[in-house]
C-alpha cells in the first residue's frame, strides 16, 4: 500500500482511490465476517420531534457506530465539493474529491457488511448539520475537515479494543489507517507539521507516542450537533 492518494506531486501519503477500492472489494469478497442480527437497531418509532438513534449492542452496535461515522464524513466532503470555497486551488480541489470518493466507499462498505442490521436499512436517511463549521473558506474547510478526521481516528482506536471477532477488527484496522492518512493530511494543510501535534497524540502513560483513543460515548457526544437525533452509544459491555 505504497501507492499515493492524491497526485504524486500533491501528496504521497496513502493510497489511490482506485488501489483502495480494490483492496476493499477483495476483503469484502473474501472475507467471512458475519454480523449477529440482534435486532437491536429496529427502526424506533419516536415521539418527540427528536427522533432517537440506536446504535444496536456488542461488535454489530460498534459497526454501526463506524457507520454513522462514515456517513458523517461522506456527507461532509460532499457539502465541500458541492461548493469549493473561492480561494481553493485545483490540488484542493482534486484533494477532497479524493476524500470525498474514500469515505463514500467506506460508508458502501458498512452498508453492505451490515445488510438488514445496518441502523437505516428500514431506508431513513439522515441529513446532517454542518452549520457550525465556516465552509466558504480555505482555512475554514481544513478546520473543519481536521475536527472530523481527528475524531474519526480517535473513535477508531476507542472501538478496536472492544471488538471481540477478530475479522470484524481487521476489516476496521485497515479502514481506520486509510482514516489516519487522511488525517494527517488535512492537519499538516490546515496547519504544516501539526500531523502529530500533541492535541491528538497521546503524550503519557503506556500509550504515549501513539494517537488519542475516544470511548464510543465520548464520540457520540462530539458528534451529536451534527447529528438530527438523540444517538445511543453502541452497548459493549
Amino acid at each position: 500500500m505504497s501507492e499515493p492518494l492524491f497526485s504524486d506531486s500533491f501528496l504521497a501519503r496513502t493510497l489511490r482511490r482506485r488501489s483502495f477500492f480494490r483492496v476493499v472489494g477483495a476483503t469484502v469478497a473474501t472475507s467471512t465476517l458475519v454480523l449477529a442480527g440482534c435486532n437491536d437497531n429496529d427502526d424506533p418509532e419516536p415521539t418527540s420531534s427528536t427522533p432517537t438513534l440506536t446504535l444496536g449492542s456488542a461488535d454489530n452496535g460498534l459497526l454501526n457506530y463506524a457507520y454513522l461515522l462514515e456517513q458523517i464524513e461522506a456527507a461532509f466532503y460532499q457539502k465541500v465539493v458541492d461548493a469549493f470555497p473561492s480561494d481553493f486551488t485545483a490540488d484542493d480541489k482534486a484533494a477532497f474529491v479524493d476524500l470525498r470518493d474514500h469515505e463514500v466507499i467506506h460508508r458502501e462498505f458498512f452498508r453492505y457488511a451490515l445488510g438488514t442490521n445496518a441502523f437505516d436499512s428500514a431506508g431513513t436517511s439522515l441529513t446532517f448539520d454542518f452549520s457550525s463549521f465556516t465552509l466558504t473558506t480555505r482555512a475554514g474547510v481544513y478546520a473543519a475537515a481536521r475536527t472530523l478526521e481527528d475524531t474519526g481516528v480517535a473513535a477508531y482506536n476507542g472501538a478496536a479494543k472492544l471488538i471481540t471477532n477478530p475479522t470484524t477488527l481487521a476489516l476496521l484496522a485497515k479502514i481506520a489507517s486509510v482514516e489516519a492518512r487522511h488525517a494527517a493530511f488535512v492537519r499538516d494543510q490546515a496547519q504544516p507539521g501539526s500531523f502529530a501535534a500533541s492535541d491528538v497524540i497521546t503524550q503519557t502513560g503506556t500509550t504515549a507516542g501513539l494517537d488519542t483513543a475516544k470511548t464510543p460515548q465520548e464520540v457520540v457526544e462530539l458528534i451529536a450537533k451534527f447529528v438530527p437525533a438523540t444517538i445511543t452509544a453502541p452497548i459493549t459491555t
